[in-house]
């Protein structure tokens, strides 16, 4: 199927490996003019070398409160728009509810809630004005079925979900979709390094799915949590 985005400029926060990466490399697939981003230069470059096509690499830690908006201008600087945004962060360490500290879930809600809504706020007047526009935000099958030791992963991503479902709404007239993308266990450095163990999803495949979110078929898909999980979540909605 041609997804119809050749040509089109994305940008793919957190990719340097894993999910991140897994998008980057399903977009550029496809023709995208791809922006990643990444804090270690070394695998930032070595990701950049797999993808397809014009690709832009951005140093930054996407966390910092001031990087979203950097990477947004940087991209529109060098390809003259944004189109796509795929919107990753690093998640936050294993701790279970009553365990977890005031810092840990402040530093998860920056991490995996307000680098989302800080990324979507700077794209949005460029998509605006384009008239077209796609945003996925990553999350996790927690924001379905809450993971008992990663607690504050669980809060603050359901959080951007509860954010990104109303943001949704305010988006569909002008031809921008916000969907959510909720991975469950994949073979990433992240799943290995919590010892989670059972079947795992490949990343490429993942990527491909995010693609399609992106691609000219998903007009009317917004405001969409789709779980990528192999059937691992029980839940019903």
């Amino acid at each position: 199927m041609d997804l119809g985005i050749e040509g089109k400029v994305a940008l793919v926060t957190a990719a340097s490996a894993g999910l991140g990466l897994g998008c980057a490399q399903a977009l550029g697939a496809e023709g995208c003019r791809v922006a990643i981003n990444g804090h270690d230069p070394s695998r930032l470059e070595a990701a950049a070398a797999t993808l397809r096509g014009d690709a832009l690499t951005l140093d930054a830690d996407v966390t910092d409160p001031d990087a979203p908006a950097a990477l947004v201008a940087s991209t529109v600087e060098r390809f003259g728009a944004i189109d796509i945004l795929v919107a990753n962060a690093p998640g936050p360490p294993k701790a279970r509810a009553l365990e977890v500290t005031d810092d840990a879930i402040r530093a998860a809600v920056e991490a995996n809630f307000l680098t989302s809504v800080r990324l979507v706020r700077a794209a949005v007047p460029h998509m605006r004005r384009a008239g077209w526009g796609r945003i996925v935000l990553l999350t996790s099958v927690a924001i379905k079925e809450p993971i008992p030791d990663l607690a504050a992963s669980s809060a603050a991503r359901t959080g951007s979900w509860a954010w990104a479902k109303s943001a949704a709404q305010d988006l569909i007239a002008d031809g921008i979709t916000l969907n959510v993308l909720a991975p469950g266990l994949h073979d990433t450095d992240r799943v290995r390094a919590l010892g989670h163990t059972g079947p795992t999803g490949d990343p490429a495949d993942f990527g491909r799915v995010a693609a399609f979110l992106c691609s000219v078929h998903t007009a009317f898909l917004s405001g969409v949590a789709l779980q990528v999980d192999g059937a691992a979540t029980l839940g019903l909605l």
